[in-house]
């Protein structure tokens, strides 16, 4: 399993501001668990997300000798792309990608032509610099906006972004409106056609439904996922106050059910789980 942890989900809409120097011990803590990737940092406008807006600090304290974990920033534009790149502790660039025009709108401002237009100039630089970019398919499988859904959509963008050279996608469930079979349906159609692409898994659900979501993708190849401890976080466009992201301890306790392979380290995980409680209050 590839698992990657993403405290930068969980934060990025908390109320309160989280202090930084309290946000870099977990993450270091989390760097200790064996996650294959942390998604703990964010150079979009601090106007859009003022929770994020030290993400500079916190970059030149993540200590990446602890262990072999990745660590992924995410960004909404070329100028982002730049200045995550002056971190030598970023390995990972993430831009959401929105298979919904309306979103795509919303969240970059930009519309789907604009954006994949810049993910090529984005590439060029990360390529450059020998790091990875990552795609997320936001509304990959529906939107609120009424706009019509279809997984051949899905497919012609993915088909567009092999086409330039992008190697990893995760299919991601924006909003909560996922079923196992629409899960089932793009990891069944999907993955199989480019086999040069790293697809993965970021949901957005309510807490009970993680394992059949998990077990709908996991089922047809799927072992690449996103989460986060207690599932904090998530869309707030959602229309359930109850949809948050994917909770890590779901995924592990999914692991155990499958007797799938991993490299977590639980005690370190429960430590990192118990600095989360301080933070998020739960």
């Amino acid at each position: 399993m590839f698992l990657t942890e993403c405290p930068r989900d969980a934060m990025q809409g908390w109320g309160e501001f989280i202090p930084t120097d309290k946000k870099i011990d977990y993450i270091n803590s989390l760097m200790d668990v064996g996650f294959d990737v942390l998604d703990c940092l964010s150079f979009v406008s601090p106007k859009a997300i003022p929770q994020m807006a030290d993400s500079d600090e916190v970059a030149k304290n993540i200590d990446k000798s602890r262990s072999k974990t990745k660590v992924s920033a995410i960004i909404g534009n070329y100028r982002g792309a730049e200045k995550a790149l002056k971190h030598q502790s970023v390995d990972i660039l993430g831009f959401p990608f929105s298979i919904s025009e309306t979103f795509q709108h919303r969240n970059t401002n930009k519309s789907q032509e604009e954006a994949f237009d810049e993910i090529i100039k984005m590439l060029e630089l990360v390529k450059s610099e020998g790091k990875q970019l990552n795609i997320y398919f936001s509304m990959a499988f529906g939107n609120p906006y009424g706009e019509m859904w279809k997984w051949e959509d899905v497919d012609q963008w993915a088909q567009r972004f092999s086409d330039i050279g992008v190697k990893d996608i995760l299919l991601s469930d924006t909003t909560g409106v996922a079923t196992p079979e629409t899960i089932a349906l793009l990891f069944e159609k999907i993955p199989s056609k480019y086999p040069e692409i790293n697809f993965g898994g970021h949901f957005h659900n309510r807490y009970e439904d993680s394992y059949s979501k998990l077990k709908a993708a996991y089922d047809k190849g799927c072992r690449r996922f996103d989460s986060a401890i207690k599932g904090i976080g998530g869309c707030p466009m959602a229309k359930d106050d109850l949809v948050g992201n994917m909770p890590t301890e779901q995924v592990i306790n999914f692991m155990s059910v499958e007797k799938a392979e991993h490299k977590l380290n639980l005690l370190n995980f429960e430590s990192s789980y118990n600095k989360a409680k301080d933070i998020f209050h739960f």
